[in-house]
C-alpha cells in the first residue's frame, strides 16, 4: 500500500480553490516529483494546478488543460499523480461520476494515482484534523485510503500558513483554468503564491 503526504503547497492551494468558489464545484489535477517507473512506495503531493469552477464537464477545455500541464510539468521533474475536487455542497463530499472518470483516466499512466475530496463540512483554516479524503484504486473501485497511511509533514504548520494567506485573502489572486482561458496572461502556476507559500512555511518553521 502506497504512502501519501500531502505538502503545504497542495493543500493550501486547493483550500485558496475552493474558498475562491465556495458556491461552485471546483477540481484540479495533483503533481509529484517525477519517478521512473509507474509504482512507488510513497507518494508524496507537491503541487496542484487548479482546472475549473464552471464546468467540469467540457471534455475540450480537459483536454487542453492536461496537455500543457503535463508539458509544463515534464519541464519541472514533476507528473501527474492524481485529481482534486470540492464540491458545491457542504453535505457532499462524495466522489461524483466526473471526479471518477478524471481519476481513473489518470491511473491508466500512473497506478498508484490518488484521488483527493475536500470534505466541506470540516472546511476552515482552524481545522484540526485535515479536511480530506484519499481514495484509492482497488480494482475497478475507489475506495478511501487507510488514515495511517496518510503524511501531513507539518499540519499545525500547513494550517498556519492557509490561515494567514485566507486573512490576506490570497484566494482572490488564485488563478484556475476557467480564469486562463479568459485572460491567457494569468499563470494558472500559481507562481506568485507558491512562492509566498514557500516564504510563509520557512516563517512558520523558523526559517530566515
Amino acid at each position: 500500500m502506497c504512502e501519501v503526504e500531502i505538502s503545504a503547497q497542495a493543500y493550501v492551494k486547493m483550500h485558496l480553490h475552493a474558498a475562491q468558489y465556495p458556491h461552485c464545484t471546483v477540481n484540479g489535477i495533483l503533481l509529484a516529483e517525477r519517478c521512473i517507473g509507474g509504482r512507488m512506495d510513497w507518494l508524496c503531493v507537491t503541487d496542484c494546478i487548479p482546472l475549473f469552477h464552471n464546468s467540469l464537464s467540457l471534455s475540450v477545455m480537459l483536454e487542453v488543460a492536461l496537455n500543457q500541464i503535463e508539458m509544463w510539468s515534464l519541464h519541472k521533474q514533476q507528473m501527474i499523480v492524481g485529481y482534486y475536487q470540492a464540491n458545491s455542497s457542504l453535505r457532499n463530499s462524495s466522489p461524483n461520476a466526473h471526479a471518477l472518470k478524471i481519476v481513473a483516466r489518470i491511473s491508466e499512466y500512473f497506478k498508484d494515482a490518488v484521488l483527493v475530496m475536500l470534505e466541506n463540512r470540516r472546511f476552515s483554516a482552524d481545522c484540526e484534523i485535515p479536511p480530506v479524503a484519499v481514495f484509492e484504486r482497488r480494482d475497478s473501485h475507489w475506495i478511501p485510503k487507510d488514515k495511517n497511511v496518510i503524511m501531513w509533514k507539518d499540519w499545525d504548520g500547513t494550517r498556519q500558513v492557509c490561515k494567514a494567506l485566507m486573512v490576506l485573502k490570497f484566494y482572490r489572486l488564485l488563478v484556475d483554468f476557467d480564469s486562463h482561458l479568459d485572460d491567457i496572461r494569468r499563470d494558472w502556476a500559481n507562481e506568485d503564491i507558491n512562492n509566498k507559500i514557500l516564504e510563509l512555511t520557512c516563517s512558520v518553521n523558523g526559517h530566515a
